[in-house]
């Protein structure tokens, strides 16, 4: 009993990691798994944070800055100092300069400076700066959605590879099926003498050659299956069982025009963001306004203040004699000092560099409104182009099919007059040969009509994967 309940439960957690690894991936997973590892959109997604960043910077630029700086080191100055003329008649005269003096201060020396500004107008260009990154962020965006178009494009075309070797080889085993059954009538017939041993020949040359298109087919799979494993990730055991179908894409009219283009939408919202590049520009000539505090500390520790000569000259008539200065204070200190208010700055005239700055940006927005009128022109074309192989591809779609038909009961009559002997191996395997042809050839329209279909559902910006696989 206990044995029974271990397996059950081996089983039971078991069975779905087993079935899911035998399940075979739609191409909504397919595409998924290759959007995650498309190198092209991971470089855009980490370019795109650098526009994130400069749009933080912007949001910070009103944030009060902080800044604490000092110094330490030993102070030795020394001033000289002349004498003015004294004249208090009639009892003293001193002539000017009758005594030069050099005043000397010395000491260790510390200052601490702790500085705070705070910008509270711009000018108007930070709200400018902030609305174009604004704009180039849409613009950024839109080009990712261009990008998985073209990881849809390239995962459809390697399905669709895919689908159409898968349909290769049912048309490639219908053949050989067909060839069994004719060298089988062959070989009856040989034994009878209804056909030369040349004839029965030609019948094994075919399948020999036949076996040869298997080979290249095992090839392409292959190869197929490695490139899907790229794109996607996905183990080539799990890709294996894919088992696509080759179907013709049915589209309608386009619903929206070439304006809607990602490079198109992308372009005018870099026109929108240079506009208010050019009006960031401007502010230049507008006064920018910020809030400014200071604190000090200054301190000189065991200082000296001491004179060369005598601060008093001599005075004999008074009975004074000099004397000269040698002050030794215990420290000097003077804290707080403060200094607070409001700054602004004006560039009158700035060596027209802002006038330099705004010709560029105006200069940078015509470089865009070129590349916009440069690219309706080419999708313009590019649409009628992919409208007409579209029409075309679908046309011979029908085409292939009817050829297809009329092969298919020219090999049933070259069957019958074989079998009866009214005809040689030749004109059997002729018919055989072309109703292969036009098979593959059917399967390589509807491959054709699909990418002809992928392509013009691009050019109006409609790619739709649920008219190609659901």
């Amino acid at each position: 009993m206990r044995n029974n309940l271990l397996i059950f439960t081996f089983v039971f957690f078991t069975l779905p990691i087993v079935s899911f690894a035998q399940s075979a991936p739609d191409f909504k997973e397919l595409l998924d798994s290759a959007i995650i590892r498309d190198s092209d959109l991971k470089m855009q997604l980490t370019q795109n944070k650098l526009t994130e960043l400069d749009e933080h910077k912007l949001d910070d630029i009103f944030l009060p800055k902080l800044e604490v700086s000092g110094q330490a080191g030993y102070l030795n100055g020394t001033m000289r100092l002349t004498s003015p003329e004294m004249n208090l008649a009639p009892f003293i005269h001193i002539p000017e300069g009758s005594f030069n003096n050099n005043l000397n201060i010395s000491g260790f020396s510390g200052i601490v400076k702790a500085d705070a500004k705070m910008l509270i107008y711009s000018g108007g260009k930070v709200k400018y700066l902030k609305k174009a990154i604004e704009e180039k962020k849409k613009s950024e965006n839109i080009l990712l959605d261009k990008t998985k178009d073209e990881i849809i494009a390239n995962v459809s075309k390697a399905y669709d590879q895919l689908a159409l070797v898968h349909q290769s080889k049912k048309v490639l085993d219908e053949s050989k099926k067909r060839l069994e059954i004719n060298r089988k009538t062959a070989d009856k017939a040989l034994g009878y003498g209804l056909i030369t041993p040349y004839d029965h020949k030609k019948i094994e040359l075919a399948q020999a050659t036949l076996e040869a298109k298997m080979v290249e087919y095992e090839g392409k799979k292959e190869l197929l299956l490695t490139q899907l494993y790229i794109l996607t990730g996905i183990n080539r055991e799990r890709l294996r069982l894919i088992d696509p179908v080759l179907k013709p894409v049915e589209l309608l009219s386009a619903e929206q025009g070439i304006e809607h283009r990602a490079e198109i939408r992308a372009l005018e919202h870099g026109i929108t963001a240079a506009d208010y590049k050019i009006k960031a520009e401007k502010t230049w000539m507008i006064p920018k306004v910020q809030l400014m505090a200071s604190a000090y500390y200054i301190g000189l520790y065991e200082p000296r203040v001491k004179t060369s000569d005598n601060i008093i000259p001599a005075i004999p008539p008074l009975g004074y004699g000099g004397t000269r200065l040698d002050w030794h204070p215990n420290n000097i200190t003077i804290f707080p000092f403060i200094t607070a208010g409001v700054g602004f700055k004006w560039d009158i005239f700035d060596g027209k560099e802002g006038k330099h700055a705004e010709e560029t940006a105006r200069v940078g927005k015509e470089v865009l409104q070129n590349q916009k009128e440069g690219a309706l022109k080419k999708l313009t074309l590019n649409l009628a182009n992919n409208q007409t192989n579209y029409d075309i591809s679908t046309a011979q779609i029908n085409l292939k099919s009817k050829e297809k038909s009329l092969a298919k009961s020219a090999l049933i009559q070259a069957e019958k007059e074989f079998r009866y002997g009214m005809s040689k191996s030749s004109q059997l395997i002729d018919a055989e040969s072309d109703l292969e042809m036009v098979e593959l050839e059917f399967q390589n329209a509807i491959f054709n009509q699909r990418r002809a279909g992928i392509e013009l559902m691009r050019s109006t910006q409609e790619l739709d994967i649920a008219k190609l696989y659901y």
